[in-house]
């Protein structure tokens, strides 16, 4: 596909956010030179900067903008400056809340572990090697979004799933799991709560109904934290609920030796998603241009996969990763002992693979 036209909200956010959005923003630009592609790019405020200039985690000028976008990319919010945690006003409900505003329920997490990274992590080399994983988080729904109550003596927090939202969060494991490897690990605790006896039945339900051709397995939650560190090259696509999720995809992220390197993205039932690295903010190493850019830009290769159709420019954009992680253009979380470059100078080897 040529000539795809396409407008493009960032949302820089705090800390090192802005940083590495701009050399995602000049990755996405080399691609739009070299397919013949027009992408505009329109910034606007959410988390902590927002609150300071508006009032408001996200005001509602970047809802109205990220609404009629055709994709959002996001640095990352928060900071020590807004970490009081009894604050009414706080950066991360800016983040629940563009999910909530944009029905973003799909939160797609992929694990890749470069060979050139393979000593990064504190696992062995020969455990980590081959592994290719994509996490399916469930986003709006369980434990965290339940009714909560607290009293003096004691508290609760309510965990509820629908058929509904299980059923549409399977569909999009089960399209992912078809397009890769076709092997697809749903993982619960059905052998205590109901809910992910709920989560099970339908999960087998839907995939047996309509990706028939994808072989499913359940795991309990507790076997498959223990699976992700001793075998994590036999797993292709894992889908799980909110909290589970949230859990795994961190544990999940040390595979790769360090969180700059991995993207994420939050899909709902159109085109329109929300792209994002999974890092933090990171303050203490802000404005001082050494922070990891390749989790943003892998996270808009994921744009251009989900968001746009554009498979082949999103393949170029990871290829031009992976090319400058095998020549060891390392930033400093992943140099260990050796040289670092500047987080310009990792956006500049990948712009320079594309063009």
């Amino acid at each position: 596909m040529s000539g795809r036209k396409a407008r493009i909200v960032v949302l820089g956010g705090d800390g090192i956010g802005p940083e590495v959005t701009a050399e995602a923003v000049r990755v996405l630009e080399a691609v739009a030179q070299r397919f013949g592609h027009q992408f505009i790019f329109e910034s606007h405020l959410i988390g902590g900067i927002a609150i300071d200039e508006t009032g408001s985690a996200l005001p509602s000028q970047t809802v109205s903008a990220c609404g009629t976008a055709d994709a959002v990319l996001l640095g990352a919010v928060g900071g020590p400056k807004w970490s009081d945690p009894n604050a009414k006003v706080r950066p991360e409900q800016g983040l629940l809340a563009i999910r909530k505003a944009l029905n973003l329920f799909a939160n797609l997490r992929p694990v890749t572990v470069y060979p050139a990274l393979l000593d990064a992590s504190t696992i062995k080399p020969e455990v980590l090697r081959g592994t290719d994983i994509v996490v399916v988080r469930e986003l709006t729904g369980g434990i965290y979004f339940g009714e909560k109550q607290r009293t003096a003596e004691s508290a609760s927090d309510l965990c509820t799933y629908t058929v509904a939202e299980i059923q549409r969060v399977a569909r999009v494991a089960g399209k992912l799991a078809r397009a890769r490897r076709k092997s697809l690990v749903s993982i619960d605790k059905a052998n205590v709560l109901e809910t992910s006896r709920l989560w099970r039945s339908t999960v087998e339900d839907v995939i047996r109904k309509e990706f028939s051709d994808v072989k499913l397995e359940h795991m309990l939650v507790d076997a498959a934290a223990m699976h992700l560190i001793r075998r994590p090259a036999s797993f292709d696509v894992m889908v799980t609920e909110n909290m589970f999720g949230d859990i795994l995809t961190d544990e999940a992220s040390m595979l790769a030796g360090s969180l700059g390197m991995l993207p994420s993205a939050s899909l709902g039932s159109g085109t329109l998603g929300l792209y994002e690295p999974i890092h933090g903010s990171a303050p203490d190493i802000a404005g001082k241009g050494i922070a990891n850019p390749y989790g943003t830009i892998l996270s808009a290769a994921l744009l251009l996969r989900h968001s746009l159709g554009l498979e082949e420019e999103a393949q170029a954009v990871e290829n031009a990763v992976a090319g400058a992680v095998s020549e060891r253009i390392f930033t400093a979380d992943i140099a260990s002992a050796g040289a670092s470059v500047s987080t310009r100078t990792a956006g500049d080897a990948v712009v320079n693979r594309l063009l």
